[in-house]
């Protein structure tokens, strides 16, 4: 936590060409809105770039920015944007021409953090080798290639490894700013500026929820018909004698070829889909909780909860809560989801 009679917390945000604007206003809400018990601000931001002017966006319209890299030097918190060129990226390297003399001018000690593809940025200066990092879960890949020896947790919504943070997605960059937060202040300034700002103090789970896994289609199909049969009913205990009987093979030789075909085993298979059949009945229907685990084949809603939490990261219930939200079961983010008591979630009834 910061100390109390320290001058006021500054924040330097980094935006390059094709910035998304979201990001910037993340930073300046969040961080704007943290007041100490009396009122008074606790962070000073100031939003820098490499050359002042006007910056483009990803939108249709440009931002000015008055402050060059010089602002770097008197921040204690650097927080660097992601930018529209950072999905494609090209090779690895370290920085080098202005923006390595950008990045020389941050003070030994600055904390320094990254929303979303923003880590490219912090990983080509060096400052995640050996460490965890995150990054939006479609270039977490690219992160990991680029820099093999970034340890790059593509399933979490940020990382903090004390002077070094990252988040992934754009909206996680919300979760890791009430994560600065509350490092600093406490959980009562950061649930209040949640509250402020009406989002959630705490997310649960990681990214695994907003991953979308589509079963690979197999290289050939001489197990098609099993697949076929077992899709239209996986509410039914599935054996593997009987699956493999429906392609009039012995089990040994069914569980070979299924393999070869879909690059895992048959019981690995019917899990995924039966996942993905409780994922599509949480996200469309209001059914009940036991009748998504009995159509889904699960059986209870305790084995579907058990096998929803490890392989998605939350709960079934959160889950809808997320991607149904008032289509779906009631969920209410009551009073005490905004206390002052550390960890405390939002209700569900």
């Amino acid at each position: 936590m910061l100390c109390k009679d320290r001058a006021m917390h500054r924040i330097a945000s980094l935006v390059r060409p094709g910035l998304l604007p979201i990001e910037l206003g993340i930073v300046h809400q969040l961080f704007g809105n943290a007041r100490s018990a009396s009122g008074a601000p606790l962070y000073e931001i100031v939003t820098c770039t490499i050359v002042p002017g006007q910056v483009p966006t990803d939108a249709d319209f440009t931002i000015a920015v008055e402050r060059g890299p010089e602002a770097l030097a008197a921040a204690d918190t650097v927080i660097v944007l992601s930018s529209k060129g950072d999905y494609q990226p090209q090779t690895g390297g370290r920085l080098d021409g202005p923006m390595a003399d950008a990045f020389a001018r941050i003070r030994p000690g600055t904390r320094i953090a990254s929303i979303c593809t923003g880590a490219f940025l912090l990983a080509a200066a060096g400052l995640l080798d050996g460490r965890r990092a995150t990054t939006h879960w479609r270039s977490a890949p690219d992160l990991r290639a680029l820099y093999p020896a970034v340890e790059v947790e593509e399933n979490v919504l940020y990382t903090d490894s004390g002077d070094v943070l990252t988040s992934a997605g754009v909206a996680a960059g919300i979760d890791l700013c009430l994560h600065m937060i509350r490092r600093d202040h406490g959980a009562t300034v950061a649930n209040e500026v949640a509250r402020g700002t009406i989002v959630a103090p705490h997310r649960e789970g990681g990214q695994a929820q907003y991953i979308s896994r589509p079963v690979p289609e197999p290289r050939s199909s001489s197990t098609a018909g099993a697949r076929s049969w077992a899709l239209r009913h996986l509410d039914r205990p599935l054996s593997l004698r009987e699956l493999a009987a429906r392609d009039s093979m012995s089990v040994r030789t069914f569980t070979r070829r299924f393999r070869e075909e879909v690059g895992i085993s048959p019981l690995q298979w019917l899990t995924q889909q039966r996942l993905e059949r409780a994922r599509q009945l949480l996200e469309e229907t209001d059914l009940a909780m036991d009748r998504i685990a009995s159509d889904a084949g699960f059986g209870t809603a305790a084995s579907l909860r058990q096998h929803f939490q490890s392989a998605v990261g939350v709960s079934p219930s959160t889950y809808r809560a997320t991607f149904r939200g008032a289509h779906g079961s009631e969920w209410t983010v009551r009073e005490s989801a905004f206390s002052g008591a550390s960890g405390s979630r939002g209700q569900r009834r």
